[in-house]
């Protein structure tokens, strides 16, 4: 079973790019993060026709996430109150969260907030959705011991995940806050970075911002990823950034991660 994880940057704009790139590797499931479309905008001919399901939780210009299967999902939910009580109603206003069944795999696909500057209310609200994830996870796994979450989720977890971490306290998507919290939303709960299972060194990233020729110089952050719950985490055979879309015209600033299961 191969999944993918990818923050396309708004579906309609990039609707060729991703359907062409679905064609060519043929994963089993495709996470949509920031697809920036109304549910009933979305454009799902051109993946009902290559043979996909679509699963689709979406709002206007902003966010948005979706699940592009080849089999059908059971049990999809949408947001975390379906699961897990939300005390503070304004976490789950945006469309951030999706959640489905495939044989006896619950997938999660997430886009968590960016936080936009370290400080701010946008930053306060990054935390406390995080905290709120882990709740909801916390809840899933009671139920689903193979559990795969993944997504945009913003935060660099470590050093290795930054072309140049220096002065990375004061940075977001890299304090010590972020870490903490998304360590605690998933790594405390015995989820474990797929990537991470084959590739220990750095240098590896998933997102370049558009400006300063940051993908030709190679000047990124690896904020795409899978966690795994410990079963999951033992089959996974190998998980990989696929970099070739990020080359394209008009490309997405990420690309797409993929990680693969033994059946």
């Amino acid at each position: 079973m191969k999944i993918a994880t990818w923050n396309v940057n708004s579906i309609r704009t990039r609707l060729d790019l991703v359907t062409q790139w679905l064609q060519a590797t043929a994963v089993d499931v495709l996470c949509l993060q920031e697809t920036k479309v109304t549910d009933a905008d979305f454009p799902q001919a051109p993946f009902v026709e290559l043979g996909y399901h679509c699963y689709v939780y979406g709002q206007k210009s902003y966010n948005g996430v979706a699940l592009i299967s080849r089999a059908p999902l059971d049990r999809v939910n949408t947001g975390f109150a379906p699961v897990v009580d939300v005390a503070e109603p304004d976490l789950d206003q945006q469309k951030r969260v999706i959640q489905g069944v495939l044989g006896e795999v619950c997938l999660v696909n997430l886009y968590v907030p960016n936080g936009s500057a370290v400080g701010s209310e946008k930053y306060d609200y990054k935390l406390r959705w995080l905290k709120q994830l882990r709740l909801y996870l916390q809840a899933l796994l009671s139920s689903y011991p193979n559990l795969l979450v993944c997504g945009d989720f913003n935060v660099a977890l470590d050093d290795r995940d930054i072309h140049d971490p220096s002065g990375r306290e004061q940075m977001v998507m890299a304090t010590d806050a972020e870490r903490t919290a998304l360590t605690h939303a998933l790594l405390e709960l015995g989820l474990a970075d797929g990537f991470r299972k084959f590739h220990l060194d750095g240098g590896h990233f998933s997102w370049w911002d558009y400006r300063a020729a940051a993908f030709r110089r190679n000047l990124g952050w690896r904020i795409d990823h899978h966690y795994l719950s410990a079963p999951l985490y033992e089959r996974a055979i190998a998980c990989t950034i696929d970099v070739a879309p990020r080359q394209l015209p008009q490309p997405s600033d990420h690309t797409p991660v993929i990680i693969e299961l033994e059946d």
